[in-house]
């Protein structure tokens, strides 16, 4: 956490736990960072490592990918339960690559840059076992199916966990892509921050392959290569297209991917976006990324971009996109809210505070950060219902998060068995309420309690 000027006000959090690397003193938002991470140890497979801090999570899917004669244990499992996928990770790696990219000091003032390094490591170095070849990426392990017919600990995740790919016959665009978007934003931090020049240059040689496989093939979704399977299903491969082009710019300085960032994004007219930035749609994150290469580079070239970028931010703020506020503050944006509420606000809150120190003008850099304040101060309790909606750091936080290996259960017919939550999930962000700002705390709401990540924002403005 970057200090502010002015103090910064207690959020109240309880006293944190005995547990290595989550401060007992200091401000809450590095100890909210800190918590966050924590979290992303919650959701590592595979064979820990000897500093695993998560007394619960044990070795496990140790024959992921077996099936196909890979090896594709380790990585993350996605959300509260054990299916393991490519497109999600891929999209947070990059955002937590951004964001420790532009506040990098945050991570040094909160004693977490050895946790931000293993955090991403876990992620990338599974990123390079699913890619085994150069026309071949592992998308999904595990079959969604069989996992939601499964509650209980990850010492018994039921098998079969097949791993599906997607190759030079089954086509699929926009996992590709993202994955590129990865592979290189996730080399930048690793040669720049943490001078592991050769691991860097392993992550680029991936991301050139993945994204030319991305574009030499038929143009397509990967919900098309595997149909009635993926768990994961994007509305365009367009915006992907564009954005890992501006990361491998960003990775590389070869001129090649800039023009081709450019190129598919006035081929696909991207621009006048009304959609918020996330993991379905990244054309908002396109902006922004092309407004602050253009920030250094050209003053004529940005004018264009901040121009664009502006505009973007300023339909999201002001409701003329399909985004507006609830009666509590919170940033809701139809057909994208009702899945996960509190994740979406935080994307575009992510976006709100990366462009604002490149903003055209100090009056426009102010509204953002102000606009991108106020969904935070929603997510830390300023919202309807008083509650935080991070697990096990506040006495109103949600008490019943949507995860099975914390639950401590294994009645799959009645989640509430037992009662309580057994093992404290800090750091976890869950789905959020509804456009009423009305939250059950119920394990079996999947939409409103199951668990999403969070720490990139705790780095930066507040």
């Amino acid at each position: 956490m970057i200090p502010a000027v002015k103090a910064i006000p207690s959020l109240g959090l309880v006293p944190s736990p005995d547990i290595p690397g989550i401060p007992k003193e200091g401000d809450d938002y590095s100890k909210l960072l800190a918590y966050s991470l924590y979290f992303y140890e919650a959701q590592r497979s595979g064979f820990l490592p000897d500093n695993n801090r998560v007394s619960w999570r044990h070795n496990s899917a140790l024959d992921d990918g077996k099936d196909r004669g890979v090896n594709l244990t380790g990585g993350y499992y996605d959300a509260g339960d054990y299916v393991k996928f490519t497109l999600p990770l891929s999209w947070v790696l990059s955002l937590i690559s951004w964001g420790a990219i532009e506040w990098f000091k945050g991570y040094e003032l909160s004693n977490q840059t050895e946790y931000l390094r293993e955090m991403v490591k876990w992620g990338t170095d599974w990123l390079i076992s699913a890619h085994p070849k150069p026309s071949q990426l592992f998308i999904q392990v595990g079959s969604s199916q069989i996992d939601n017919a499964y509650w209980g600990p990850d010492t018994n995740i039921p098998n079969p966990r097949p791993a599906y790919d997607i190759n030079s016959t089954l086509h699929g665009t926009d996992v590709a892509a993202e994955a590129a978007a990865a592979f290189a934003s996730s080399a930048i931090l690793f040669r720049d921050f943490f001078n592991d020049t050769d691991y860097a240059s392993i992550l680029i040689s991936h991301a050139i392959n993945v994204y030319t496989f991305a574009e030499n093939k038929t143009l397509q979704l990967s919900s098309r290569a595997i149909p009635g399977t993926y768990g994961y299903s994007t509305s365009t491969y367009t915006d992907k297209l564009v954005y890992g082009a501006i990361w491998l710019y960003k990775a590389t300085n070869q001129t090649q991917y800039l023009d081709k960032a450019i190129n598919y994004y006035n081929q696909f007219q991207l621009k006048d976006s009304l959609r918020i930035m996330s993991w379905d749609d990244q054309t908002g994150a396109c902006n922004i990324l092309l407004a602050q290469i253009y920030f250094r580079e050209s003053s004529i070239n940005y004018t264009i971009w901040s121009g664009e970028t502006e505009r973007y931010l300023d339909r999201i703020m002001t409701n003329k996109s399909n985004c507006n506020l609830t009666n509590g503050g919170l940033l809701w944006c139809k057909g994208d809210s009702e899945s996960a509420s509190i994740p979406i606000s935080l994307y575009g809150t992510f976006g709100f505070f990366m462009y604002a120190s490149y903003s055209s003008t100090i009056e426009k850099a102010n509204s953002y950060k102000k606009f991108a304040s106020s969904q935070i101060d929603y997510l830390l309790g300023a919202n309807p219902m008083k509650m935080p909606y991070i697990v096990a750091v506040h006495p109103n936080s949600p008490k019943n998060p949507h995860h099975a290996g914390a639950h401590g259960g294994t009645n799959v017919v009645n989640l509430n068995d037992p009662p309580e939550t057994m093992y404290p999930l800090y750091g976890a962000v869950v789905g959020g309420p509804d456009i009423n700002d009305s939250y059950r705390d119920l394990r079996s709401d999947i939409i409103q309690s199951e668990v999403y990540i969070l720490f990139i924002f705790f780095t930066c403005c507040k």
